[in-house]
């Protein structure tokens, strides 16, 4: 008898052994792939079940959360949607998060671990904090009510720091609609993904355009460096026209008197000639090595937002080369990428990576992570660096930049009109790329870039100088006002 109730004993054992190991496997090796599964309804209910974190921008919030009574209790809300979306993105119970709302999720919806001190780990409680952005209203303000509507982005940095202080695609949505779970959520995001001006899509640092000749400042800064050009006033051997190499096409300028022109004449009225000649003359590692100190073909750039990646062609021969070195051919950029190639010249050649989140911090203002100037790349030498601003200079005192120029402030520029479509057919893009010193000071202020799209411009209207200049110069005189 006492051995069957042994046998009993120990089969129960076993069963309880094996009950607590499942146990254990369940709630200790499964649980984040529980807590993940989107079956799950249980950690959806505790993500909105209070009030998300706020996006702020010069200490006020640009977000909030309303409280709808029902099971996904609290929908996210934004102030001045539009205007700030390409910073915020949208946080959305049915289609997930972009930008600040998915790079900083973890703090703005409480469940990063920074955010709870031990007790209120062991609880589980949640309590969500904040992300406190570089932008400035004002800027951000000038740089989209200067778009207007018309297809085009606008980011303007602190050269100094890398602080990014605007960042605006144009058109643009109020990512409130995509934040509750009805239908009318669903017929938005559909509305909004079949538009053809994509306004969902972040044109600042999503979107690479061909640069035109704003890029000839990234060649003049690789000539200069690499020493095919000793002295920017002497003139040089291009013919005009220039015959791309190996071919028998010839490169054709806008601009009078480009012939031997000098560098310095060459980025005043923006001869593609002597541009071309000089990329070719550096050669394609030469110019590899001058476009990665600016940060072309990083696929690794966030800011936290991933941004895309700047392209110039590693392998090609010297007649795409040459026109790679006047920003056509497969050369593209974003608007960041441009801001920062006017930030380094006026930085004395020193790049900064530009971020866009200052810090993050408890619900109570307590900082959790802290961000800040950090070097990113040595983008040219410091005397090439003050020979560019000095001719970014005379483009707007005396060149095709004109209409930026701010009475009394330092501005440099330089203009772009980029062809694209299949055979050049499409209309070119307007660009310009600018910074701005103020007065009686040592350091300069602010970077800018402007692409401005317009389907409806003749290419003698949509030049960068006439429509991307005036944007440029709004958001400079928002950033210098302080």
């Amino acid at each position: 008898m006492i051995r069957y109730i042994r046998r009993a004993a120990a089969c129960c054992l076993v069963l309880l052994v094996a009950l607590l190991v499942n146990a254990a496997r369940v709630q200790v090796f499964q649980a984040d792939a529980l807590d993940a599964n989107p079956a799950n309804r249980r950690i959806a209910l505790a993500r909105y079940g209070q009030p998300r974190g706020d996006v702020l921008v010069d200490g006020d919030a640009v977000t909030g959360s309303k409280d709808t009574r029902q099971p996904l209790r609290y929908e996210r809300t934004y102030t001045d949607g539009p205007l700030y979306a390409p910073v915020t993105g949208y946080s959305s119970q049915v289609y997930g998060t972009t930008l600040v709302e998915a790079a900083e999720d973890p703090v703005l919806s409480g469940t990063s671990p920074l955010l709870r001190p031990l007790w209120g780990g062991l609880t589980r409680r949640r309590r969500a904090g904040h992300a406190v952005t570089t932008i400035r209203a004002a800027v951000q303000r000038a740089a989209f009510q200067g778009l207007s509507g018309r297809r085009g982005a606008v980011a303007a940095l602190d050269p100094v720091t890398g602080r990014i202080l605007a960042l605006v695609s144009s058109p643009s949505y109020d990512p409130g609609r995509l934040s509750g779970t009805g239908r009318a959520v669903r017929s938005a995001w559909d509305a909004l993904n079949a538009d053809p001006d994509q306004p969902m899509l972040n044109r600042a640092i999503r979107q690479t355009y061909p640069p035109g000749s704003a890029f000839k400042i990234v060649t003049a800064a690789a000539a200069l460096d690499a020493g095919a050009v000793a002295d920017v006033d002497a003139p040089t051997t291009t013919p005009d026209p220039y015959v791309l190499p190996g071919t028998s096409t010839r490169l054709p300028n806008e601009a009078e008197g480009c012939g031997k022109a000098s560098l310095a004449y060459a980025v005043l009225v923006s001869c593609n000639t002597v541009m071309a000649h000089l990329g070719v003359k550096v050669g394609l590692p030469g110019m590899l090595e001058a476009v990665g100190r600016f940060g072309f073909n990083d696929t690794g750039l966030r800011i936290p937002s991933a941004v895309a990646k700047s392209n110039f062609d590693k392998k090609m021969g010297p007649d795409q080369l040459a026109l790679s070195s006047i920003g056509q051919f497969d050369t593209t950029a974003t608007p960041l990428q441009m801001a920062m190639v006017a930030a380094a010249v006026a930085n004395g050649g020193e790049l900064r990576r530009p971020y866009l989140v200052e810090r993050t911090t408890t619900a109570h203002g307590t900082t959790v992570v802290s961000n800040g100037p950090r070097a990113y790349r040595q983008a040219m030498n410091p005397a090439t660096a003050v020979r560019l601003q000095q001719l970014m200079v005379d483009v707007v005192e005396k060149g095709t930049g004109t209409n930026a120029a701010i009475p009394g402030t330092k501005v440099g520029g330089k203009t772009g009109t980029a062809q694209n479509g299949v055979g050049n057919r499409g209309h070119p893009y307007a660009w310009f790329i600018s910074w701005a010193q103020g007065r009686d000071t040592g350091q300069p202020a602010v970077a800018v870039a402007v692409v401005v799209e317009d389907a409806e411009a003749n290419r003698a209207d949509i030049s960068g100088g006439g429509d991307a200049a005036p944007i440029a110069k709004a958001v400079m005189e928002a950033a210098l006002a302080g």
